[in-house]
């Protein structure tokens, strides 16, 4: 971002600058998110650095939020530990966070469906508690799907050629007419997808990346069911998850081929080698658009 070049040398600098007691440690670049450069920091610890416009704002919402959230959640999280603060070196904030061990999901998919989704659903359950007031809110997460129909319509020709073009669209509007959610926001993840969380053993190991996190309606995350899980895992998911009811998931449904639809689109364009793209969320995006189709 900006005329910065991010390499060894300058995340070693920064550390020397604001943590020498972890500037000695092995530092290695790994495979990140959308957002941030990851450096694995030793064998407990990950260095984040914002690479896009809007990634200081989402290592803001981590830092504020995450550490008192993690306590109480079943799965590794990468948890802040120390903050980096904007300097002449880097003009931007950074974080140190836990390393969370595992490969991530669009990498090392889930194969054991039944014990991931009883994973997930045990996390979410501890995830989806009714936030204060003053949680953050996301303009594109855990809002009434209405409000997104703009989003859709610009995702569709992804789909559109395709013979699940006419059910990708019912299942679309079937989630905008469900009942709204209508109890209190509760905390989201906000941005479930395979890129997100880490596989070992064949099943979920950890939930990464919480810059979208937010408040609002759950039914975002439990697209999930569909997102990450293997075919046949949603039944046993939900129901481990209990407190559902035939709206929800409906609009889960919707949130699913919402986030089918853009991971096809990122894997499209990694597959031309155009910046932003990711060639290996394509598959996860078709596999999870077929998954929802075979779950109506």
């Amino acid at each position: 971002m900006g005329n910065f070049e991010i390499d060894e040398t300058l995340v070693r600098s920064l550390l020397q600058e604001q943590h020498p007691d972890l500037a000695a440690l092995d530092l290695r670049l790994v495979d990140g998110g959308w957002d941030n450069q990851l450096w694995r920091l030793g064998d407990e610890l990950a260095v984040r650095l914002p690479l896009t416009p809007r990634a200081p704002s989402l290592l803001r919402n981590e830092q504020q939020w995450l550490p008192a959230l993690a306590p109480r959640l079943p799965l590794p999280v990468p948890t802040p530990v120390r903050i980096g603060e904007p300097s002449a070196r880097f003009p931007m904030p950074w974080i140190i966070a836990a390393w969370v061990p595992g490969e991530p999901g669009d990498r090392a998919p889930i194969s054991r469906g039944d014990h991931a989704a009883d994973g997930l659903a045990g996390f979410l359950r501890a995830l989806h508690q009714e936030a204060p007031a003053e949680a953050p809110v996301n303009p594109n997460r855990g809002v009434p799907l209405k409000t997104l129909t703009h989003e859709f319509d610009q995702r569709f020709p992804t789909v559109a050629s395709s013979d699940a073009a006419a059910d990708v669209k019912g299942i679309w509007d079937e989630a905008v007419s469900a009942p709204e959610w209508d109890g209190p926001p509760v905390w989201l993840h906000g941005d479930l997808h395979p890129a997100n969380v880490v596989v070992s053993d064949g099943t979920l190991a950890g939930v990464i990346d919480f810059g979208e996190l937010g408040a609002g309606d759950p039914a975002t995350d439990l697209a999930a069911a569909w997102v990450l899980l293997p075919s046949g895992a949603d039944t046993r998911f939900f129901d481990a998850y209990a407190n559902t009811d035939e709206a929800m998931i409906r609009r889960a449904r919707g949130w699913a081929v919402l986030r089918s639809m853009l991971l096809i689109g990122i894997g499209r364009a990694g597959d031309l080698g155009l910046p932003g793209g990711k060639a290996t969320w394509g598959p996860a995006g078709r596999s999870t658009l077929d998954r929802v189709l075979a779950s109506g």
